[in-house]
C-alpha cells in the first residue's frame, strides 16, 4: 500500500512513515530522550513522525507546538479492561486513519495496547516494538513479545540477548542511543558546592535499580580509606514511582555520618549544566540496558564509571574513554572509582577521549541515521 509519505517500490524510495505510540507524559529519562532526539530531527529527513500519547501532558504539546501530527489518547491503567478496549478502539481508528509503513510501540506497555490494535486495523505486519530494559522475565516483557510483531529493537547487544530468550523468538535488532551535542553557551548550573575536592555525580531518577544508595554506601567506604569527595545526585522521584526509596536517601545521607558531602538538587528540567559541575559522572545501575546520561556526559569532557554489564560496556573502553567497576556493589564501586579521584590528569585524559568517543559515533546525528535506516530496512522487507 503505497502513497505520499510512504516507502515505494521500484525506482523511486520516499521516506517512511512511522506511528508512535508513547506511554509517558514527560520527558524525564533516557528512553524519552532517545525518541525526542529522533522527533528533533525528523523535519530535516525525508521520514515522518506522528506521536500517539497515551495520557496527556507537555510533552505532547511541545511536539504538537513543533509542527507534528500529534494525537493523545488517555489509556489509564493497563488492567482496567474497559479503558483498555477503548484504548486499542481508539488506536486502530487511527492507524486505519494515518495508513502508516510502521507502527513502532516505544515500550512494552504500548506494545500491549498498539500490537492487537494493528491486527484490529489490518496492519499487523507493520509492527515493531522497542524493549527498553534488559528483560529478566517480568510479566509486562513476557506478554509483549507473545504479541504479533515484525520486529523487536533493543538499545544494546545485551538487551537483545536477554531479549531473545523470550518466546517466541522474533527477529530483533540493535540500535545504540546517542545524544545532542551540547550547547557551546551551555553554562554550569548555579549550586554551591565546596571547592578542593572531586565533585562525583550521579543523574537519575530515584529509584533502587539506579543505586543511588550503593553509591552513598560506596562515598562511605572511601572516606573511611582517607578519599574525600562531594557527591551530586540529580533527579527526582518522576512517575511517583519509588516514594518511599526516595525519602529513604536523605536518611540513609544521616546515618552514614555524610552530611555536607552531598547534595541532592531534587527533579531538574535539564540536567547538562549539572552535569558540566561534575569530575566524574557515575552510573550505579547493574545492569544498565545503555546509558545515555553517559553519552551526555561524555558530549561535555567530563570523566564516566559505569558498572561492567548491560549497555555501558559496549561503549566504554576501559582505562580509555571510561572506567567500568565489577559490579554495582558499594565495594567495586568504590575501588573503581578510587583510581579517578586520586589522578586529575588520567580523569581529564579518560574526558577527553570519551567526547572523541561520543563526536565519533554517538551524537544525535548519528542515532538518526541508525534508526531510520533500520526503519526503512524493516518498511521493505514486507
Amino acid at each position: 500500500m503505497d502513497g505520499p509519505g510512504t516507502v515505494g517500490r521500484g525506482e523511486e524510495q520516499v521516506g517512511v512513515r512511522i506511528l508512535v505510540t508513547l506511554p509517558w507524559a514527560q520527558r524525564l529519562g533516557g528512553a524519552e530522550a532517545m525518541i525526542q532526539a529522533i522527533f528533533d530531527g525528523a523535519a530535516e529527513s525525508e521520514h515522518e513522525l506522528e506521536p500517539v500519547f497515551f495520557e496527556p501532558g507537555p510533552w505532547a504539546q511541545e511536539l504538537r507546538a513543533a509542527g507534528l501530527k500529534v494525537e493523545v489518547l488517555h489509556a489509564g491503567r493497563l488492567r482496567d479492561p474497559v479503558r483498555y478496549t477503548r484504548t486499542v478502539a481508539g488506536l486502530r481508528r487511527i492507524v486505519r486513519g494515518r495508513r502508516p509503513d510502521i507502527v513502532l510501540n516505544w515500550a512494552a506497555k504500548t506494545q500491549v495496547y498498539g500490537s492487537p490494535a494493528a491486527e484490529l486495523a489490518g496492519a499487523h505486519a507493520k509492527v515493531v516494538w522497542f524493549q527498553q530494559n534488559i528483560p529478566d522475565g517480568f510479566w509486562l516483557d513476557r506478554l509483549a513479545t507473545r504479541l504479533p510483531a515484525r520486529a523487536i529493537c533493543c538499545y544494546s547487544a545485551a538487551a537483545r540477548e536477554a531479549q531473545l530468550k523470550l518466546a517466541p523468538p522474533r527477529p530483533t535488532y540493535t540500535i545504540a542511543a546517542g545524544a545532542a551535542v551540547p550547547p557551546a553557551a551551555e553554562a554550569p548550573a548555579e549550586i554551591d558546592l565546596p571547592s578542593g575536592v572531586p565533585v562525583v555525580g550521579l543523574v537519575g531518577r530515584l529509584q533502587p535499580w539506579k543505586g543511588q544508595d550503593r553509591m552513598l554506601r560506596a562515598q562511605a567506604l572511601l572516606r573511611d580509606r582517607g578519599v574525600r569527595m562531594h557527591q551530586l545526585i540529580v533527579g527526582g522521584d518522576a512517575y511517583g514511582l519509588s516514594a518511599e526509596y526516595a525519602a529513604s536517601l536523605p536518611r540513609l545521607v544521616r546515618d552514614l555520618g555524610l552530611e555536607g558531602e552531598v547534595t541532592m538538587t531534587g527533579q531538574v528540567p535539564d540536567a547538562g549544566p549539572y552535569i558540566r559541575r561534575m569530575d566524574v559522572l557515575v552510573n550505579a545501575s547493574d545492569p544498565e540496558p545503555f546509558g545515555i546520561v553517559l553519552l551526555e556526559a561524555m558530549a561535555r569532557e567530563v570523566a564516566v564509571m559505569a558498572v561492567d554489564s548491560g549497555g555501558p560496556a559496549e561503549f566504554i573502553e576501559p582505562a580509555v574513554s571510561g572506567a567500568l567497576a565489577r559490579s554495582g556493589s558499594p565495594a567495586d564501586l568504590a575501588d573503581a572509582l578510587a583510581p579517578l579521584l586520586a589522578a586529575p590528569e588520567s580523569r581529564a585524559a579518560m574526558a577527553a577521549a570519551g567526547r572523541q568517543r561520543f563526536l565519533d559515533s554517538f551524537t544525535d546525528g548519528a542515532l538518526r541515521e541508525r534508526f531510520f535506516a533500520r526503519m526503512q530496512s524493516i518498511a521493505e522487507e514486507r
